[in-house]
């Protein structure tokens, strides 16, 4: 018996699920730091515009970034079920596989990244301060992208493998150096919004580069032809495709509720780009049972144990919404402490405690999908997250555009949720009929 499989004759998927999670909530509690820190100092420097410039780059970085983020997920999902397998040098050709697609991706947009910058901002809005605030940091943060898609891939192939305290160090690494490198840069040099962007950039190259030496990609004999095989690339892009297609139609939801606060004036933006960083937080720790559930699922089938899909998804979502309602209470009692964190603006302030609320209940309302996606990973059921997103982003898009005209942000806010709710709900109908399948 592998050691993938004989872990799953331990029958206590509470523990389990929350032994593997744990590490990688704090894992990905991490991740968002690197916007948080660039958040917080873009806060306290003089005008609004600055904090707005890196609210927007943070748009664009996202359009970016999530619309790779089949590098991490497909790598899971991938390297879970080979490693289920028992298969060292599978396991070994899907990571080299997918760094090479992350190197290609990563060259092509900073050889184009004038023209992106130029078409993003164009496309997103924003005031003239707003946006040559937006340029100067993004102008520098996306030296970063090769770097940044790289770290997903390694991410994705240490989460696959279970190797969550190996990912949690080097996100924890990652951030140290951001901080130092950002505070440096910008109130040492004096560089302003570009330092800000420059600092993250240094962050990102550093941890990959060291990431490469723990992981040490290129030490197995894995011969080239197999890497850059055409039919298993095809099937790598096959099994990437909707995810991609998936995460495309988020960034859309998440670029429309930008442009769309951009219109209510700078304040508004500012302040909702803050409230989209607490509820960024919540769902990078949602995403840790997400994460140990794709996993979890993949192994299980790579190991042929599918009688024990249900326990886990079970598991999955009784400790999910503990933690959920974790950070709803946290928010509820808290919530105004942490935007005085975030920006000394009282403006910014003021906006953002009115629309606190919905921030509060999103971690109740979102949490099942979470899970759900984590499911559909894991099992590389991809076609269901994608069919299921694009009636999700069908609908936000049209209620966000009716309510914003009624209520104004409010409505972009309740679009929101409803997005949430409708993610839950398709998913929810889409596993009732691939659950069979899978056990």
């Amino acid at each position: 018996m592998n050691i993938a499989a004989a872990a799953y004759t331990r029958e206590n998927w509470n523990q389990r699920i929350v032994v593997l999670a744990i590490p990688i909530i704090l894992t990905n509690l991490v991740q968002p730091i690197l916007s948080l820190v660039d958040t917080i100092v873009a806060g306290h420097l003089p005008g609004s515009w600055f904090l707005g410039g890196v609210a927007l780059s943070g748009v664009l970085f996202n359009f970016i970034f999530w619309s790779f983020g089949f590098l991490r997920m497909g790598t899971t999902g991938l390297v879970s079920q080979a490693w289920g397998a028992d298969d060292a040098v599978m396991t070994r050709v899907h990571l080299l596989r997918a760094l090479l697609v992350a190197g290609i991706a990563g060259l092509v947009i900073v050889a184009l990244k004038t023209p992106l910058i130029e078409l993003g901002f164009a496309i997103l809005g924003g005031s003239d301060k707003v946006t040559a605030s937006a340029v100067e940091y993004s102008s520098a943060r996306i030296l970063s992208v090769p770097a940044a898609l790289g770290n997903f891939v390694l991410l994705g192939y240490l989460l696959g493998r279970q190797q969550v305290l190996v990912s949690l160090a080097l996100q924890v690494l990652l951030n140290l150096i951001n901080v130092a490198a950002t505070l440096t840069l910008v109130h040492v040099f004096g560089f302003g919004v570009a330092g800000i962007g420059a600092g993250t950039a240094i962050a990102e190259w550093v941890a990959f580069t060291i990431g490469i030496v723990i992981v040490k990609p290129f030490g197995a004999n894995v011969a080239w032809r197999e890497i850059i095989d055409a039919a298993a690339l095809s099937r790598l892009f096959a099994v990437n495709r909707d995810i991609f297609l998936r995460s495309f139609c988020l960034l859309i939801c998440f670029g429309w509720f930008a442009r769309s606060g951009a219109r209510e004036g700078d304040a508004i933006l500012a302040a909702n780009a803050v409230l989209l960083n607490l509820h960024g937080i919540m769902s990078y720790g949602l995403d840790g049972f997400a994460h140990a559930t794709e996993t979890l699922v993949g192994s299980i089938i790579g190991a042929r144990r599918r009688d024990a899909f249900h326990r886990v998804v079970k598991a999955a979502f009784v400790w999910s919404g503990f933690v959920a309602g974790l950070f709803t209470l946290t928010y509820a009692l808290g919530g105004s402490a942490i935007i005085s964190l975030l920006t000394d603006q009282e403006d910014i302030r003021v906006i953002a405690e009115r629309f606190l609320p919905y921030v509060i209940v999103l971690p109740l309302i979102s949490v099942a999908s979470y899970m759900l996606d984590g499911v559909f990973i894991g099992a590389l059921q991809t076609r269901e997250l994608r069919n299921s997103m694009a009636i999700s982003t069908a609908v936000f898009l049209v209620s966000a555009y009716t309510l914003q005209q009624a209520v104004g942000n409010h409505g972009l806010w309740i679009s929101m949720v409803i997005l949430m709710l409708l993610r839950t709900a398709t998913l929810g109908l889409y596993l009732r009929r691939i659950s069979g399948a899978l056990v």
